[in-house]
């Protein structure tokens, strides 16, 4: 056994072990950084006129900010019940490859109909972490650790709502807005501590391909910039990266 697989095994010693370390994981910036993004919501519905309730439901049931950002936007415009539905769910296709990238990791006997509970705990923080976590989590104690991490991302995240909407018009606009983007920005750069040089090549296209896309058409930019980046980092990744040992990672 290599001592690799050794830290690997005895970094936790059972299922509780690892659940409890992913909700200290968790604990640190993760969670202060999904408390203030939904601060920062939750003052978002109360401006625009939605009631606690409802911006606070959309929290507990959605999880995912852009796309209850997108849902508040469009209720405010008067869009249908459909054009709203079909928004949302657009915004919530990253989820796709987030899970299956993330679940095949974890170990076989885990890979049952209890997953569709763990999904939605399904962030873009607790998956860019646990993405950078697994490869020294033995498989069996890798569910267990996301459920700990998810958990408490997922739980932070209603206080935090509810707070943002009773702060609502004590803060300027410009630090409202700030704080729902702190969460995308922690986001990019966790991922960009994820081992593979793909994920860090797609940003860099990103930075690079976002402004001048703006500039043509700033409708469709975020989505050219996305479809036209991410595929030149994986013909890159694919034809140059996986030749060269040592740059993989």
């Amino acid at each position: 056994m290599s001592s690799n697989e050794t830290s690997i095994v005895q970094r936790f010693q059972n299922r509780s072990d690892a659940f409890w370390s992913g909700i200290r994981d968790a604990a640190g910036a993760p969670a202060m950084v999904l408390f203030a993004g939904m601060v920062g919501f939750g003052a978002m519905g109360k401006t625009n006129g939605f009631d606690v309730w409802f911006t606070t439901f959309t929290t507990f049931f959605m999880f995912a900010l852009p796309g209850q950002v997108v849902l508040l936007e469009m209720a405010i415009t008067g869009s249908s019940v459909l054009a709203i539905a079909l928004a949302v769910t657009l915004t919530s296709t990253r989820f796709v490859t987030m899970t299956v990238t993330l679940f095949p990791q974890f170990h076989q006997k885990d890979r049952n109909r209890n997953l569709y509970a763990s999904v939605h705990l399904l962030a873009m923080t607790a998956w860019a972490i646990s993405m950078k976590e697994f490869h020294s989590i033995e498989a069996k104690h890798r569910l267990s650790y996301f459920v700990g991490l998810g958990l408490l991302c997922w739980l932070i995240s209603i206080p935090g709502t509810i707070l943002g909407f009773y702060l609502a018009g004590m803060v300027p606009p410009a630090v409202t807005l700030g704080l729902v983007f702190i969460n995308p920005l922690f986001f990019l750069l966790t991922f960009t501590e994820v081992k593979p040089w793909i994920n860090r090549i797609a940003i860099l296209m990103g930075c690079i391909l976002g402004p001048i896309f703006f500039i043509i058409d700033r409708d469709t930019s975020l989505l050219t910039a996305g479809v036209i980046g991410g595929t030149l980092a994986y013909f890159i990744d694919r034809k140059f990266l996986r030749k060269r040992a040592g740059v993989i990672g």
